[in-house]
Protein backbone atom coordinates (compact mmCIF):
# COMPACT_ATOMS: atom_id res chain seq x y z
CA UNK A 1 0.00 0.00 0.00
CA UNK A 2 1.03 3.19 -0.69
CA UNK A 3 1.78 6.11 1.64
CA UNK A 4 2.77 9.60 0.64
CA UNK A 5 4.92 11.92 2.54
CA UNK A 6 4.96 15.29 2.89
CA UNK A 7 7.59 16.75 4.70
CA UNK A 8 9.85 20.64 3.98
CA UNK A 9 12.54 19.79 6.35
CA UNK A 10 14.77 17.47 4.65
CA UNK A 11 16.23 15.87 7.26
CA UNK A 12 12.90 14.62 8.78
CA UNK A 13 12.02 13.69 5.02
CA UNK A 14 14.80 11.46 4.63
CA UNK A 15 14.02 9.66 7.96
CA UNK A 16 10.51 9.16 7.84
CA UNK A 17 10.89 7.88 4.20
CA UNK A 18 13.63 5.16 5.50
CA UNK A 19 11.06 4.96 8.62
CA UNK A 20 7.98 3.63 6.36
CA UNK A 21 10.26 2.17 3.86
CA UNK A 22 12.34 -0.35 5.89
CA UNK A 23 8.64 -1.48 7.10
CA UNK A 24 7.19 -2.60 3.83
CA UNK A 25 5.50 0.34 2.93
CA UNK A 26 5.85 2.49 -0.54
CA UNK A 27 6.04 6.21 0.08
CA UNK A 28 6.25 8.76 -2.50
CA UNK A 29 7.39 12.03 -1.46
CA UNK A 30 6.90 15.73 -1.64
CA UNK A 31 8.17 18.76 -0.05
CA UNK A 32 5.20 21.00 -0.56
CA UNK A 33 1.24 20.85 -0.81
CA UNK A 34 1.27 21.76 -4.39
CA UNK A 35 3.35 19.15 -5.39
CA UNK A 36 1.37 16.96 -3.31
CA UNK A 37 -1.71 17.71 -5.09
CA UNK A 38 -0.04 16.96 -8.04
CA UNK A 39 0.52 14.15 -7.61
CA UNK A 40 -2.77 13.12 -6.22
CA UNK A 41 -4.36 14.42 -9.60
CA UNK A 42 -2.63 11.15 -11.08
CA UNK A 43 -3.46 8.51 -8.61
CA UNK A 44 -5.04 8.20 -4.56
CA UNK A 45 -2.38 6.67 -1.93
CA UNK A 46 -3.73 4.65 0.95
CA UNK A 47 -2.53 7.11 3.58
CA UNK A 48 -1.17 10.83 3.74
CA UNK A 49 1.56 11.93 6.65
CA UNK A 50 1.98 15.67 6.17
CA UNK A 51 3.58 18.40 8.21
CA UNK A 52 1.11 21.03 8.88
CA UNK A 53 3.67 23.78 8.54
CA UNK A 54 5.03 23.69 4.51
CA UNK A 55 5.67 26.65 2.55
CA UNK A 56 2.45 27.68 0.62
CA UNK A 57 -0.58 25.58 1.37
CA UNK A 58 -0.52 24.68 4.46
CA UNK A 59 -1.50 20.63 6.03
CA UNK A 60 -4.28 21.34 6.37
CA UNK A 61 -5.80 22.55 3.21
CA UNK A 62 -3.94 19.74 1.80
CA UNK A 63 -6.30 17.65 4.35
CA UNK A 64 -9.15 19.36 2.78
CA UNK A 65 -8.02 18.38 -0.77
CA UNK A 66 -7.82 15.18 0.03
CA UNK A 67 -10.67 14.65 1.86
CA UNK A 68 -12.61 15.75 -1.42
CA UNK A 69 -10.69 13.43 -3.35
CA UNK A 70 -11.71 10.53 -1.18
CA UNK A 71 -12.87 11.30 2.41
CA UNK A 72 -11.98 7.91 3.60
CA UNK A 73 -8.20 8.42 2.72
CA UNK A 74 -6.33 8.49 6.57
CA UNK A 75 -4.16 12.05 6.64
CA UNK A 76 -1.66 11.95 9.47
CA UNK A 77 -0.44 15.21 10.42
CA UNK A 78 2.60 16.00 11.98
CA UNK A 79 3.75 19.49 13.85
CA UNK A 80 6.79 20.85 15.51
CA UNK A 81 5.21 22.76 18.06
CA UNK A 82 3.44 21.34 20.48
CA UNK A 83 0.28 23.31 20.31
CA UNK A 84 -2.46 21.06 21.57
CA UNK A 85 -5.18 23.30 19.64
CA UNK A 86 -3.76 22.33 16.54
CA UNK A 87 -4.39 18.62 16.98
CA UNK A 88 -7.55 19.28 17.78
CA UNK A 89 -8.27 21.18 14.82
CA UNK A 90 -6.74 18.80 12.82
CA UNK A 91 -8.50 15.86 14.32
CA UNK A 92 -11.81 18.02 13.84
CA UNK A 93 -11.19 18.59 10.44
CA UNK A 94 -11.40 14.86 9.59
CA UNK A 95 -7.30 13.75 9.96
CA UNK A 96 -6.74 10.29 10.73
CA UNK A 97 -3.84 11.05 13.62
CA UNK A 98 -2.05 13.56 14.43
CA UNK A 99 1.86 13.45 15.30
CA UNK A 100 3.97 15.34 17.75
CA UNK A 101 7.52 15.84 16.58
CA UNK A 102 10.15 15.34 17.30
CA UNK A 103 8.79 11.11 17.36
CA UNK A 104 10.16 8.06 17.45
CA UNK A 105 10.56 5.85 13.72
CA UNK A 106 8.41 2.85 16.09
CA UNK A 107 6.12 5.77 17.02
CA UNK A 108 5.51 6.72 12.76
CA UNK A 109 5.22 3.18 11.44
CA UNK A 110 3.17 2.18 13.96
CA UNK A 111 0.66 4.87 13.40
CA UNK A 112 0.92 4.63 9.62
CA UNK A 113 0.11 1.11 9.95
CA UNK A 114 -2.67 1.42 11.91
CA UNK A 115 -4.02 3.79 9.25
CA UNK A 116 -2.85 1.24 6.42
CA UNK A 117 -5.40 -1.02 8.13
CA UNK A 118 -8.05 1.07 7.99
CA UNK A 119 -7.37 1.98 4.43
CA UNK A 120 -7.56 -2.02 3.46
CA UNK A 121 -10.85 -2.36 5.67
CA UNK A 122 -12.34 0.26 3.62
CA UNK A 123 -11.48 -0.99 0.35
CA UNK A 124 -12.67 -4.31 0.97
CA UNK A 125 -15.66 -2.92 2.25
CA UNK A 126 -16.18 -1.13 -1.26
CA UNK A 127 -15.09 -4.58 -3.03
CA UNK A 128 -18.13 -6.73 -0.68
CA UNK A 129 -20.35 -3.35 -2.31
CA UNK A 130 -19.86 -3.36 -5.57
CA UNK A 131 -20.03 -7.40 -4.98
CA UNK A 132 -23.45 -6.91 -3.61
CA UNK A 133 -24.10 -3.66 -6.11
CA UNK A 134 -23.62 -6.33 -8.93
CA UNK A 135 -26.92 -8.46 -7.35
CA UNK A 136 -28.83 -4.94 -7.80
CA UNK A 137 -27.97 -4.67 -11.49
CA UNK A 138 -30.48 -7.68 -12.00
CA UNK A 139 -32.99 -5.47 -14.18
CA UNK A 140 -30.08 -4.74 -16.45
CA UNK A 141 -30.39 -8.12 -18.39
CA UNK A 142 -28.23 -9.21 -21.22
CA UNK A 143 -25.02 -10.66 -22.19
CA UNK A 144 -23.84 -8.06 -24.97
CA UNK A 145 -20.46 -6.40 -24.68
CA UNK A 146 -22.35 -3.03 -24.22
CA UNK A 147 -23.85 -4.45 -21.58
CA UNK A 148 -21.42 -6.15 -19.89
CA UNK A 149 -19.24 -2.82 -19.80
CA UNK A 150 -22.50 -1.27 -18.06
CA UNK A 151 -22.61 -3.11 -15.26
CA UNK A 152 -19.32 -3.19 -14.77
CA UNK A 153 -19.28 0.95 -14.55
CA UNK A 154 -22.25 0.58 -12.40
CA UNK A 155 -20.01 -2.07 -9.77
CA UNK A 156 -17.24 0.22 -10.15
CA UNK A 157 -18.50 4.07 -10.11
CA UNK A 158 -21.29 3.12 -7.67
CA UNK A 159 -19.56 2.90 -4.39
CA UNK A 160 -17.85 6.28 -4.87
CA UNK A 161 -20.09 9.78 -5.06
CA UNK A 162 -19.22 10.69 -8.35
CA UNK A 163 -21.54 12.78 -10.50
CA UNK A 164 -22.91 10.54 -13.66
CA UNK A 165 -23.96 11.03 -16.85
CA UNK A 166 -26.32 7.88 -18.12
CA UNK A 167 -26.88 8.13 -22.20
CA UNK A 168 -29.25 6.14 -23.82
CA UNK A 169 -32.26 6.10 -26.72
CA UNK A 170 -35.74 5.59 -25.01
CA UNK A 171 -36.37 2.72 -23.14
CA UNK A 172 -33.16 1.78 -22.96
CA UNK A 173 -33.27 1.76 -18.93
CA UNK A 174 -31.48 4.75 -17.96
CA UNK A 175 -33.55 4.93 -14.83
CA UNK A 176 -32.59 0.99 -14.01
CA UNK A 177 -28.96 2.39 -13.87
CA UNK A 178 -29.56 5.26 -11.78
CA UNK A 179 -31.76 3.13 -9.63
CA UNK A 180 -28.63 0.26 -9.23
CA UNK A 181 -26.24 3.34 -8.74
CA UNK A 182 -28.01 4.46 -5.67
CA UNK A 183 -28.47 1.11 -4.15
CA UNK A 184 -24.24 0.49 -4.62
CA UNK A 185 -23.23 3.69 -3.27
CA UNK A 186 -24.48 2.86 -0.02
CA UNK A 187 -26.39 5.77 0.74
CA UNK A 188 -29.44 6.43 3.31
CA UNK A 189 -31.14 8.81 1.24
CA UNK A 190 -34.04 8.47 -1.05
CA UNK A 191 -34.21 7.99 -4.50
CA UNK A 192 -35.61 11.35 -6.10
CA UNK A 193 -36.54 11.09 -9.62
CA UNK A 194 -37.31 14.11 -11.49
CA UNK A 195 -38.33 14.41 -15.60
CA UNK A 196 -37.21 17.82 -16.44
CA UNK A 197 -39.20 17.69 -19.54
CA UNK A 198 -41.98 17.81 -17.61
CA UNK A 199 -40.58 20.23 -15.15
CA UNK A 200 -42.60 23.76 -16.17
CA UNK A 201 -40.13 26.62 -15.87
CA UNK A 202 -42.62 28.77 -14.18
CA UNK A 203 -42.56 26.31 -11.15
CA UNK A 204 -38.71 25.01 -12.19
CA UNK A 205 -37.26 26.89 -8.88
CA UNK A 206 -40.05 26.46 -6.26
CA UNK A 207 -40.09 22.86 -7.18
CA UNK A 208 -36.20 21.91 -7.43
CA UNK A 209 -34.94 24.46 -5.21
CA UNK A 210 -37.73 25.03 -2.26
CA UNK A 211 -39.36 28.38 -1.12
CA UNK A 212 -39.69 30.35 1.81
CA UNK A 213 -43.13 31.39 3.49
CA UNK A 214 -44.85 34.41 1.58
CA UNK A 215 -41.99 34.13 -1.37
CA UNK A 216 -44.96 34.09 -3.98
CA UNK A 217 -48.72 34.60 -4.03
CA UNK A 218 -49.97 30.91 -2.44
CA UNK A 219 -46.65 30.34 -0.48
CA UNK A 220 -48.44 30.06 2.99
CA UNK A 221 -45.18 28.37 4.67
CA UNK A 222 -41.59 27.37 3.81
CA UNK A 223 -41.61 24.21 1.58
CA UNK A 224 -37.90 22.58 0.64
CA UNK A 225 -37.65 21.53 -2.57
CA UNK A 226 -37.18 18.42 -4.07
CA UNK A 227 -32.97 18.92 -4.09
CA UNK A 228 -33.21 19.33 -0.30
CA UNK A 229 -35.73 16.43 0.35
CA UNK A 230 -32.94 13.98 -1.29
CA UNK A 231 -30.58 14.64 1.56
CA UNK A 232 -28.27 11.52 1.64
CA UNK A 233 -29.77 10.30 -1.30
CA UNK A 234 -29.37 10.75 -5.03
CA UNK A 235 -31.26 12.92 -7.46
CA UNK A 236 -32.03 11.11 -10.74
CA UNK A 237 -32.44 14.12 -13.67
CA UNK A 238 -34.11 12.28 -16.43
CA UNK A 239 -34.37 14.16 -19.87
CA UNK A 240 -31.78 16.73 -19.02
CA UNK A 241 -31.64 17.94 -22.80
CA UNK A 242 -34.82 19.30 -21.99
CA UNK A 243 -33.87 21.83 -19.46
CA UNK A 244 -34.01 25.32 -20.34
CA UNK A 245 -30.73 27.64 -20.55
CA UNK A 246 -31.74 29.29 -18.05
CA UNK A 247 -32.77 26.45 -15.65
CA UNK A 248 -29.35 25.05 -16.64
CA UNK A 249 -27.19 27.88 -15.17
CA UNK A 250 -28.89 27.21 -11.85
CA UNK A 251 -28.44 23.37 -12.11
CA UNK A 252 -24.82 24.27 -12.95
CA UNK A 253 -24.28 26.21 -9.56
CA UNK A 254 -25.84 24.02 -7.47
CA UNK A 255 -23.88 21.15 -8.75
CA UNK A 256 -20.33 23.23 -8.44
CA UNK A 257 -21.45 24.80 -5.52
CA UNK A 258 -23.48 21.87 -3.44
CA UNK A 259 -25.49 24.71 -2.05
CA UNK A 260 -29.04 25.87 -2.90
CA UNK A 261 -30.62 29.42 -2.11
CA UNK A 262 -34.64 29.17 -1.49
CA UNK A 263 -36.61 31.18 -3.15
CA UNK A 264 -37.68 33.85 -1.87
CA UNK A 265 -34.73 33.62 0.53
CA UNK A 266 -31.17 34.86 1.54
CA UNK A 267 -29.38 31.93 3.08
CA UNK A 268 -27.54 29.79 1.18
CA UNK A 269 -28.45 26.09 1.70
CA UNK A 270 -26.07 23.33 1.66
CA UNK A 271 -27.49 19.54 0.06
CA UNK A 272 -25.82 16.04 0.32
CA UNK A 273 -27.15 14.26 -2.95
CA UNK A 274 -25.32 12.49 -5.88
CA UNK A 275 -26.64 13.64 -8.75
CA UNK A 276 -27.08 11.15 -11.91
CA UNK A 277 -28.58 12.42 -15.42
CA UNK A 278 -29.60 10.97 -17.92
CA UNK A 279 -29.96 11.98 -21.94
CA UNK A 280 -31.28 10.48 -25.09
CA UNK A 281 -29.72 13.25 -27.45
CA UNK A 282 -25.85 13.94 -27.46
CA UNK A 283 -25.21 16.87 -25.11
CA UNK A 284 -21.59 17.23 -26.59
CA UNK A 285 -23.45 18.20 -30.14
CA UNK A 286 -25.88 20.15 -28.32
CA UNK A 287 -23.51 22.07 -26.51
CA UNK A 288 -21.84 23.01 -29.90
CA UNK A 289 -25.03 23.77 -31.30
CA UNK A 290 -25.58 26.78 -28.00
CA UNK A 291 -28.79 24.67 -27.34
CA UNK A 292 -27.24 23.20 -23.95
CA UNK A 293 -24.08 24.96 -21.90
CA UNK A 294 -21.00 23.37 -22.41
CA UNK A 295 -19.84 23.91 -18.72
CA UNK A 296 -23.21 21.76 -17.77
CA UNK A 297 -22.17 19.24 -20.10
CA UNK A 298 -18.25 18.77 -18.78
CA UNK A 299 -19.20 18.82 -14.91
CA UNK A 300 -22.24 16.05 -15.93
CA UNK A 301 -19.94 13.76 -17.78
CA UNK A 302 -17.41 12.95 -15.29
CA UNK A 303 -18.11 9.64 -15.76
CA UNK A 304 -20.48 8.38 -17.99
CA UNK A 305 -22.48 5.00 -18.92
CA UNK A 306 -23.87 4.22 -22.15
CA UNK A 307 -26.92 1.84 -22.77
CA UNK A 308 -27.24 0.44 -26.45
CA UNK A 309 -30.25 0.01 -28.27
CA UNK A 310 -32.25 -3.19 -28.36
CA UNK A 311 -31.08 -3.42 -32.30
CA UNK A 312 -27.77 -3.52 -31.68
CA UNK A 313 -27.92 -6.56 -29.05
CA UNK A 314 -30.10 -8.73 -30.83
CA UNK A 315 -28.38 -11.73 -28.72
CA UNK A 316 -29.84 -10.59 -25.49
CA UNK A 317 -33.34 -10.20 -27.04
CA UNK A 318 -34.63 -14.17 -25.69
CA UNK A 319 -33.54 -13.32 -22.72
CA UNK A 320 -34.61 -9.71 -22.02
CA UNK A 321 -38.29 -11.31 -23.17
CA UNK A 322 -37.90 -13.76 -20.98
CA UNK A 323 -37.40 -11.65 -18.47
CA UNK A 324 -40.08 -9.24 -19.04
CA UNK A 325 -42.59 -11.99 -19.68
CA UNK A 326 -41.90 -13.29 -16.19
CA UNK A 327 -42.11 -10.25 -14.31
CA UNK A 328 -45.44 -9.33 -16.30
CA UNK A 329 -46.68 -13.01 -15.45
CA UNK A 330 -46.16 -12.34 -11.95
CA UNK A 331 -47.65 -8.82 -11.92
CA UNK A 332 -50.63 -10.33 -13.50
CA UNK A 333 -51.22 -13.44 -11.48
CA UNK A 334 -50.53 -15.56 -14.48
CA UNK A 335 -48.76 -18.83 -15.43
CA UNK A 336 -45.72 -17.23 -17.93
CA UNK A 337 -46.38 -18.36 -21.48
CA UNK A 338 -44.27 -20.83 -22.95
CA UNK A 339 -41.88 -19.05 -25.74
CA UNK A 340 -40.99 -20.74 -28.82
CA UNK A 341 -37.69 -20.70 -30.61
CA UNK A 342 -39.88 -19.37 -33.98
CA UNK A 343 -41.39 -16.33 -31.30
CA UNK A 344 -37.99 -15.86 -30.61
CA UNK A 345 -36.37 -15.61 -33.85
CA UNK A 346 -38.76 -12.98 -35.09
CA UNK A 347 -38.29 -10.72 -31.98
CA UNK A 348 -34.84 -11.14 -32.92
CA UNK A 349 -35.35 -9.43 -36.30
CA UNK A 350 -37.28 -6.65 -34.96
CA UNK A 351 -35.42 -3.63 -34.72
CA UNK A 352 -37.67 -2.07 -31.63
CA UNK A 353 -37.89 1.31 -31.47
CA UNK A 354 -39.47 1.43 -28.07
CA UNK A 355 -36.22 -1.09 -26.96
CA UNK A 356 -36.75 -2.35 -23.49
CA UNK A 357 -39.65 -0.45 -23.05
CA UNK A 358 -41.62 -2.06 -26.00
CA UNK A 359 -40.04 -5.53 -25.38
CA UNK A 360 -42.56 -4.83 -22.07
CA UNK A 361 -45.51 -4.30 -23.66
CA UNK A 362 -45.42 -7.39 -25.84
CA UNK A 363 -44.81 -9.53 -22.64
CA UNK A 364 -48.00 -7.94 -20.99
CA UNK A 365 -50.03 -8.39 -24.32
CA UNK A 366 -48.70 -12.08 -23.89
CA UNK A 367 -49.49 -12.45 -20.75
CA UNK A 368 -52.80 -11.19 -20.52
CA UNK A 369 -53.74 -13.15 -24.14
CA UNK A 370 -53.82 -10.54 -26.43
CA UNK A 371 -51.05 -11.68 -28.58
CA UNK A 372 -51.58 -14.16 -31.56
CA UNK A 373 -48.96 -17.02 -33.06
CA UNK A 374 -45.38 -16.37 -33.57
CA UNK A 375 -46.05 -14.65 -37.26
CA UNK A 376 -48.51 -12.27 -35.58
CA UNK A 377 -47.00 -11.14 -31.93
CA UNK A 378 -45.75 -7.95 -32.89
CA UNK A 379 -47.41 -6.92 -35.85
CA UNK A 380 -49.45 -7.98 -38.75
CA UNK A 381 -47.73 -10.15 -41.60
CA UNK A 382 -46.24 -7.22 -43.91
CA UNK A 383 -44.50 -5.07 -40.71
CA UNK A 384 -42.57 -9.01 -40.37
CA UNK A 385 -38.85 -8.80 -40.66
CA UNK A 386 -37.32 -10.77 -43.67
CA UNK A 387 -37.10 -14.47 -43.70
CA UNK A 388 -33.17 -14.26 -44.33
CA UNK A 389 -33.21 -11.70 -41.30
CA UNK A 390 -34.71 -13.84 -38.54
CA UNK A 391 -33.13 -16.80 -39.84
CA UNK A 392 -29.57 -15.17 -39.13
CA UNK A 393 -31.55 -14.22 -35.39
CA UNK A 394 -32.06 -17.03 -35.10
CA UNK A 395 -28.41 -18.67 -35.76
CA UNK A 396 -26.68 -15.76 -33.85
CA UNK A 397 -29.26 -16.64 -31.05
CA UNK A 398 -28.17 -20.57 -30.87
CA UNK A 399 -24.11 -19.48 -31.48
CA UNK A 400 -24.92 -17.36 -28.20
CA UNK A 401 -26.31 -20.06 -26.34
CA UNK A 402 -23.30 -22.51 -27.02
CA UNK A 403 -21.26 -20.56 -26.25
CA UNK A 404 -22.76 -19.34 -23.15
CA UNK A 405 -23.50 -22.49 -22.07
CA UNK A 406 -19.16 -23.84 -22.69
CA UNK A 407 -17.87 -20.72 -21.12
CA UNK A 408 -16.56 -18.91 -24.22
CA UNK A 409 -15.01 -22.18 -25.70
CA UNK A 410 -15.14 -22.11 -29.17
CA UNK A 411 -14.41 -25.77 -30.09
CA UNK A 412 -16.22 -26.88 -27.07
CA UNK A 413 -19.43 -24.75 -28.81
CA UNK A 414 -18.74 -26.22 -32.25
CA UNK A 415 -18.76 -29.42 -30.91
CA UNK A 416 -21.89 -28.60 -29.17
CA UNK A 417 -23.67 -27.23 -32.41
CA UNK A 418 -21.79 -29.87 -34.51
CA UNK A 419 -20.58 -27.57 -36.50
CA UNK A 420 -17.14 -27.35 -37.92
CA UNK A 421 -14.94 -25.22 -35.89
CA UNK A 422 -13.66 -23.05 -38.72
CA UNK A 423 -17.35 -22.81 -39.93
CA UNK A 424 -18.03 -21.60 -35.93
CA UNK A 425 -15.15 -19.01 -36.10
CA UNK A 426 -16.17 -17.78 -39.52
CA UNK A 427 -19.76 -17.62 -38.12
CA UNK A 428 -18.08 -15.55 -34.68
CA UNK A 429 -16.45 -13.10 -36.91
CA UNK A 430 -19.72 -12.27 -39.24
CA UNK A 431 -21.97 -11.68 -36.27
CA UNK A 432 -19.03 -9.59 -34.44
CA UNK A 433 -19.44 -11.88 -31.66
CA UNK A 434 -17.05 -10.95 -28.68
CA UNK A 435 -16.17 -14.43 -27.25
CA UNK A 436 -14.32 -13.27 -24.15
CA UNK A 437 -17.65 -12.00 -23.10
CA UNK A 438 -18.88 -15.50 -22.18
CA UNK A 439 -15.68 -16.81 -20.96
CA UNK A 440 -15.55 -18.32 -17.34
CA UNK A 441 -13.66 -16.38 -14.99
CA UNK A 442 -10.25 -18.24 -14.00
Amino acid sequence: MTVLLVEDDPLVLLGADQALSLAGMTVITACDAETALRLLTTSTPDAVVSDIRLPGADGFELLRRVRELDHEVPVILMTGHGDIRMAVDAMHNGAYDFLEKPFSSDRLTEVVRRALEKRHLVLENRRLQALVGAQSVSDLIGQAPAIVEAKRRINALGPTQVDILIRGETGTGKEVVARALHKASGRRGPFVAINCGALPESIFESEMFGHEAGAFTGAARKRIGKLEYARGGTVFLDEIESLPLSQQVKMLRVLQERRLERLGGNELVAIDCRFIAATKEDLKTLSEQGTFRADLFYRLNVAHISLPPVRERREDIPLLMAHCVRAAADRYGVNPPSLSQLQLATWQGQDWPGNVRELKNVADRLCLGLEGDAASTLANENDSPAMALQIEAFEKHLIVQALTAHGGNVTLAAEHLKLPRKTLYDKVARYAIDTSVYRSPA
